[in-house]
């Protein structure tokens, strides 16, 4: 019995890697108590995609517990044993306004529920493949001191900086302001690398940029691009936080990230760290991605602007993928930004609509 462990699995990308590995025939078990709706409210619940994925999949068995629970982690993983082969990581607490009002929280679960699903899987299958899903928070505020050019809709940096093409692995995670979210990250992120490097199992962090798709349970704090276009299509008001809505992101559809994942499983590497997202290929600014929406929703949005950005947030972000696809060199994006758009739109058109 092969079995790939996720957590997080009911949302964006665990649900993705749930149907990914359930779809290439191994036995799934997801974790997840939706703390998402107890993050951002009733509208980012992901009760209901827990629910479609028992449904739709024979092979897959929920676990409705939180990562938090050691003594609930440690049972789990007990009883599947080295059966285990892969451990997808993506619960956590996402919102950096959310973290610096709950920060024991965040850091309990972002940070130690990192170590207690790390370290189950040291203990009960020590072989298994861990793949954790990071963040880019966890470089701060840095990327906000590379020499930036205003242009008519967007921040672009410096013609011929080094960085030109996107921002490597080798950019310093020290002196600079993370975000309580992001210092959580950074710890859990490290820990992960040292049970590579410590005690040699097969380890991969992947530093995401936007990761988006049309599982998105968009809501205000916490999914970009989708909420721009659950916005649009539902006449929602949205505000657009400092840097007059200039601010780029690169974007990562759910599907490309999962395929890297699944890059790592067939030839895992040990305490690996990876810059992944859209990169060059696929990125917008804020006043784009509401150019784009509005163009495929076919009316305009409510927006107004703020002019205090939020803490820690990136003016510039477009990632270099140069090193896993170094490493992997059969992987590549298949998404860009407007084909992301329009699947959200596409997707969910009818559920935002009533």
């Amino acid at each position: 019995m092969s079995v790939v462990l996720v957590t997080g699995s009911a949302g964006l990308i665990g649900s993705e890697t749930v149907a990914h590995f359930a779809g290439l025939g191994h036995d799934v078990v997801g974790v997840d108590n939706d703390m998402r709706r107890v993050f951002f409210g009733d509208e980012a619940s992901t009760a209901w995609n827990a629910e479609r994925l028992q449904r739709e999949l024979k092979n897959y068995r929920h676990a409705g517990i939180d990562v938090r629970d050691r003594d609930a982690v440690e049972k789990l993983f007990a009883s599947y044993g080295d059966a285990i082969e892969v451990v997808v990581h993506t619960a956590a607490q996402p919102s950096h306004d959310w973290a610096a009002r709950e920060p024991f929280v965040d850091f309990d679960i972002n940070a130690v529920g990192t170590l207690n699903v790390l370290d189950a899987t040291r203990r009960h299958a020590p072989e298994a493949t861990f793949i954790f899903t990071s963040t880019n928070k966890v470089y701060g505020d840095t990327p906000n001191r590379l020499p930036l050019v205003e242009l008519e809709t967007r921040w672009e940096i410096e013609p011929g900086h080094t960085y030109e093409g996107g921002i490597r692995e080798d950019m310093s995670i020290d002196a600079t302001l993370h975000s309580v979210f992001g210092a959580s990250k950074v710890a859990a992120d490290v820990i992960v690398q040292e049970y590579g490097r410590y005690f040699g199992m097969h380890t991969a962090c992947f530093r995401g940029g936007t990761l988006t798709g049309p599982g998105h349970a968009a809501t205000a704090l916490h999914g970009f691009l989708g909420y721009v276009m659950r916005c649009v299509i539902e006449g929602r008001a949205y505000e657009v936080y400092g840097y007059k809505g200039k601010q780029v992101r690169d974007a990562i559809h759910s599907s490309d990230l999962v395929r890297a994942f699944a890059e790592v499983v067939r030839a895992p590497r040990s305490g690996e760290v990876y810059n992944i997202g859209g990169g060059r290929f696929s990125n917008a600014s804020v006043l784009e991605a509401i150019s784009l929406s509005e163009e495929i929703a076919g009316r305009k949005l409510d927006w107004t602007y703020v002019e205090d950005n939020r803490i820690g947030d990136h003016i510039w972000w477009i990632g270099d993928n140069g090193r896993f696809e170094s490493h992997y060199p059969d992987w590549k994006l298949q998404y860009d930004v407007p084909a992301i758009l329009q699947e959200i739109y596409d997707v969910n058109r009818s559920r935002w609509s009533t």
